[in-house]
């Protein structure tokens, strides 16, 4: 059976989650039959991976399709029962095209310790992730795992499952496998970081100007500024011996060094979590932030 789909074809999705699937046994995100990846075919059909599969070997014929019920439509294998939280997922945001469910061991850390993910910390997380939330926890496969990500939709893009992994979705299988390697990466840094002693927050003037190239990047207003949150979650993890946040220095306008260089004037070096420091030259931030991601993205193709 084929389906059309309102995007790519059904066949080009299904090497995509089988790309995707590789990716993630070769990044140790999921060992055995771990995990789970879905895509919205249309409105009311998602293609899913099947239980009992390992991610690493899937073929494009071992997909299954199920509606938003859960109803298998399609496809020799049976869907995973966990395939419940992803239907959560796509009836809660219509925008959302992927989900990818996995279990990244770094972040999956934090869940495990019940450590809220800091932010503040990482200039692409800002502009990328956003706050990542950490649901409570829940027996996976049955209605109320599904039912621990609804807090969580139309106000984020990534989730940590406490004591299980994480789940993230996007508009595409690759954007919403990106949000959880990101994320990953970003806890194996703040651990290292506390190991070596402190973690410095970017000043919060600077990570206004993050949400800023959030929004030029077209990844939506930061929920903290729609809720009006605080901006730094989490601020006394990773905190130095003097029991102080210590903020990282910062270049302004025009000064040697470039951004995040050693030159320039340090608008912030301690405070106690509450201060705020602004101003800098943004084009310079821009520019910055916009050649590492370029970087990565040719890494990545």
């Amino acid at each position: 059976m084929t389906t059309k789909t309102n995007g790519p074809s059904e066949w080009a999705v299904r090497q995509e989650i089988c790309e995707i699937g590789r990716r993630i046994y070769a990044r140790q995100f999921a060992a055995g039959n771990d995990g789970n990846i879905s895509y919205r075919l249309h409105d009311d059909l998602v293609l899913c991976t099947p239980t009992q599969v390992c991610k690493g070997f899937m073929k494009p014929d071992d997909l299954c399709v199920v509606d938003l019920k859960g109803r298998q439509v399609a496809g020799k294998k049976k869907p995973t029962s966990e395939t419940a939280m992803h239907l959560e997922v796509y009836r809660g945001d219509p925008k959302v095209r992927a989900v990818v469910h996995c279990h990244p061991p770094h972040a999956t850390a934090f869940g495990m310790a019940g450590e809220d993910i800091p932010t503040c910390v990482l200039p692409e997380v800002e502009v990328f992730l956003g706050v990542v939330p950490r649901a409570n926890y829940a027996t996976p496969g049955g209605n109320s795992f599904a039912d621990s990500v609804r807090p969580f939709l139309g106000k984020a893009n990534t989730v940590v499952l406490s004591n299980h992994g994480t789940v993230s979705w996007g508009p595409t299988v690759e954007r919403a496998y990106w949000h959880t390697e990101i994320l990953d990466s970003y806890c194996r840094m703040l651990i290292l970081a506390r190991q070596l002693g402190k973690v410095r927050r970017i000043p919060e003037g600077k990570v206004n100007e993050l949400l800023d190239l959030r929004e030029a990047f077209g990844s939506g207003t930061d929920n903290r500024r729609v809720e009006g949150g605080e901006l730094c979650v989490n601020p006394r993890f990773g905190v130095g011996e003097g029991g102080k946040v210590e903020l990282a220095e910062v270049v302004e306008g025009g000064a040697a060094g470039g951004v995040g260089g050693a030159g320039g004037a340090r608008a912030c070096s301690k405070c106690d979590g509450a201060c705020a420091c602004s101003g800098g030259d943004q084009a310079d931030l821009v520019k910055a932030i916009t050649e590492r991601v370029m970087a990565a993205l040719e890494a990545k193709g």
